[in-house]
């Protein structure tokens, strides 16, 4: 028989990054996780941890095809998130954010669940405003190599409010802003694992640019804790919410910590800027301050000090051949 105290909780790519922080979380306080991943982008390493525990339940599945479960609450976290990888197969990119925003939604309807869209900061362009609030339109291209995931995820927080207004749909939209923590996929092309993954190595560090745009990183687990307020806060408060750290640092100073907490002979070295890349970036979270209570415990020292040992790891590991490879390496 069901245990009824138990929440039933699907996370759409689970396997990802930050939906394996957030299906270990959920299993920590008691729910029943059905993870659901595809593995574009997602990899098994990130949940072995979780496989033995009875209350978790892996299913390989792309989200652009309708899923039928039986689930109390829906986080829907899938979609590639880095430029490399959303990039490879734009239209794919559009259609995850789109099609898997309408099934999704779709499931949540008939099941009557609440349901909870990752957003992202990418919603605001190269934004005109800075910091950014929630109340910001933004500066958006939606002809560049970036649009198939800035746009595709604007229409799908379009199709969540949509479905609130004309079905009365339980919705939760967080904005994320930039996120690093241990299970960030080696090869993802973002800022913080290139940078650490060349000190590992001794290689020249990449800075596009003149290193003077700013970005604002937020701890993984400071990102859950949010996402687990926002969703437990009362139905008429839907978002979106901005989630993220608002102390801005340049490109140039992280790559700097970097080679400071690596001890790395790394030198830096200029490229110039990919096309529609913000030149700042940065969150307003006093929406998520006043309703929840919340702002980021993990400053950026500490977070790194928590994420070089995982990458360090992987290293290793692939010197050694005992596995924990990644989808490039397969």
């Amino acid at each position: 028989m069901r245990d009824l105290s138990r929440k039933r909780i699907l996370v759409t790519g689970g396997a990802g990054f930050i939906g394996s922080h957030l299906c270990k979380r959920l299993l920590d306080e008691g729910c029943d996780i059905l993870c659901v991943d595809n593995f574009f982008t997602g990899s098994k390493d990130n949940i072995l941890p979780l496989l033995d525990n009875p209350h978790f339940e892996l299913l390989r599945h792309d989200v652009t095809f309708p899923l039928y479960v039986e689930v109390d609450e829906i986080y829907n976290l899938a979609c590639p998130a880095s430029p490399i990888h959303y990039q490879f197969d734009p239209v794919q990119t559009a259609k995850t954010s789109v099609h898997g925003a309408i099934n999704m939604l779709g499931l949540a309807k008939r099941v009557r669940a609440k349901i909870f869209q990752a957003s992202t900061s990418e919603v605001y362009g190269d934004p005109r405003e800075h910091p950014q609030k929630e109340s910001y339109w933004g500066h958006v291209n939606p002809n560049g190599l970036r649009s198939c995931y800035d746009e595709g995820k604007r229409c799908a927080e379009t199709l969540f409010f949509d479905y609130r207004r004309q079905h009365g749909l339980r919705i939760k939209v967080a904005r994320i802003f930039n996120t690093y923590g241990p299970n960030m996929h080696p090869n993802d092309g973002r800022v913080v694992s290139n940078f650490i993954m060349q000190a590992l190595k001794n290689e020249p560090i990449t800075l596009y640019g003149d290193g003077e745009q700013t970005r604002s990183f937020c701890y993984v687990d400071d990102l859950l804790e949010v996402f687990i307020r926002l969703m437990a806060s009362p139905d008429e408060f839907t978002g979106p919410v901005n989630t993220g750290n608002p102390v801005e640092f340049t490109i140039r100073e992280l790559a700097e910590m970097v080679i400071e907490l690596t001890g790395s002979r790394s030198e830096i070295v200029n490229k110039p800027l990919p096309e529609d890349d913000p030149v700042r970036r940065c969150p307003d979270i006093s929406l998520a301050r006043e309703h929840f209570g919340w702002t980021p415990a993990i400053q950026l020292k500490e977070g790194l000090e928590r994420t070089i040992p995982y990458f360090d790891q992987l290293l290793k590991a692939r010197k050694n051949n005992q596995g924990l490879l990644t989808p490039s390496d397969r």
